[in-house]
């Protein structure tokens, strides 16, 4: 059985030739969505748009899930407002945590840039606690650059 890090490593090129010569970003989130998703059998996988000042929900694959997010609020927004990736290994301990089900347990989001500023989050969520860690934020990280 591969390991987590090999199953990204093998990941990276699918997730680069999905992306190569598309500009739609909706397009692009939608399909590593779905890569992800079968990928590793996430409970939730999807982005969330940076819409004004709130985020707004984007393609995904999961259960339903909140519609907009405040900057700042939850885990999504405050990763906008941190700028940076955020691994949550149990949701609950979490300050302000947004429970869109109560299902989730643990959490990473990772901003998405363009240019520099971010116009969307990439947000995974697990049915079980401490699902997240570095591994998965260095090629979730890697992923996201290669949308933006």
């Amino acid at each position: 059985m591969m390991t987590k890090e090999e199953r990204y490593k093998q990941l990276l090129p699918q997730a680069q030739s999905l992306l190569s010569g598309e500009t739609d970003l909706m397009a692009n989130m939608a399909n590593i969505s779905a890569l992800l998703h079968r990928t590793f059998g996430f409970w939730w996988t999807g982005f969330y748009r940076v819409c004004g000042d709130e985020l707004v929900l984007g393609p995904f694959q999961g259960p339903l899930a909140c519609t907009r997010i405040s900057f700042g609020k939850g885990v999504c927004g405050s990763a906008w407002q941190r700028e940076e990736t955020i691994v949550v290994p149990d949701v609950e301990k979490f300050p302000g945590h947004i429970a869109c089900s109560s299902e989730s347990r643990s959490e990473i989001v990772v901003p998405v840039r363009k240019d520099g500023k971010i116009i969307a989050v990439l947000d995974i969520d697990s049915e079980k606690l401490g699902t997240f860690d570095d591994v998965d934020r260095k090629y979730l990280e890697e992923i996201c650059q290669m949308i933006g």
